[in-house]
């Protein structure tokens, strides 16, 4: 059966009528993940889950391990991941409580965030012009509308470093680019993802308006949560109605992502190294 994997956000520490449900630790040579993943068997689907932020929202979005997280999801034989996430919006006709289906990213996020497996003998590069899965995309956005949510399909989603939200200026900024939604997290499990070999997907819930708008509040952290309260419960059932829609066979290229990518030779790569990369790398280098 295929394996879907879920991030959740914040807000989203669990999802509820997962059945056969087991705890899993795994370890990882890139440390450890956010928490345990929890997997079983929800509306007919075979699921993995794991709280981005830890089940008790104590890693800020600089502090997550993205590389143990992604890593973990591959070993676990995840071959779509949907990662759900709280983002401000930059747009007026994105609301807030709607959802929104990023298909591109913009970084503004610092060094310290490590988005690639390839580092220390190995190095890869993969494609990155169409960061998410247009066939996971549709698969929930058609979901989404069948349940009748506010969903909007496409924008870019630019990933700041937080945890402090955007001065003005930057809103502002950031608004004159183009750019939809705003939010910390999902750059990193897009580029991860994508080397991993999965499908990608963002599910984004709008809480807030940024600060750009002056007509409305300037956000806070009470809004947020209110707003990620009133969400949660449609996210899950997105969440639970979108992976029993998902088709088994993957017809997309995001399966073979790492083909061409590799440009240090095998031989060149020493043998801890394909060890540890052997669930991303081991039909392209060997074990």
């Amino acid at each position: 059966m295929l394996k879907i994997g879920i991030i959740g956000g914040s807000g989203v520490y669990k999802i509820e009528g997962i059945k056969g449900l087991k705890e899993v630790k795994v370890s990882t040579p890139f440390g450890e993940p956010s928490d345990v993943y929890r997997t079983g068997e929800l509306n007919g689907a075979s699921v993995v889950f794991l709280p981005r932020h830890g089940s008790k929202h104590t890693k800020n979005p600089s502090e997550i391990n993205y590389r143990a997280n992604i890593f973990g999801m591959k070993k676990l034989g995840v071959e779509r991941l949907i990662s759900v996430s709280a983002c401000g919006s930059l747009k007026k006709e994105l609301k807030p409580l709607d959802f929104v289906l990023p298909d591109q990213f913009i970084d503004r996020t610092n060094s310290a965030r490590v988005m690639t497996f390839f580092k220390g003998g190995i190095v890869a590069h993969v494609g990155m012009a169409d960061p998410v899965c247009p066939e996971l995309v549709k698969s929930i956005y058609d979901t989404a509308r069948g349940l009748g949510l506010g969903i909007h399909l496409g924008g870019t989603y630019l990933n700041m470093e937080g945890p402090a939200f955007s001065t003005r200026a930057e809103s502002n900024l950031y608004r004159s680019w183009g750019v939809s939604i705003i939010g910390m997290t999902n750059m990193a499990e897009a580029r991860l993802a994508r080397e991993a070999e999965m499908c990608f997907a963002t599910i984004a819930a709008i809480t807030d308006y940024d600060c750009w708008y002056e007509s409305q509040e300037t956000v806070t952290v009470e809004m947020i949560i209110s707003n990620l309260t009133k969400n949660a419960d449609n996210a899950k059932l997105l969440l639970r109605e979108s992976v029993a829609s998902i088709i088994d066979k993957r017809q997309c290229s995001c399966c073979e992502s790492l083909k061409y990518a590799i440009v240090t030779h095998k031989n060149d790569i020493s043998g801890k190294l394909k060890k540890d990369l052997a669930p991303i790398t081991a039909k392209y280098i060997g074990k």
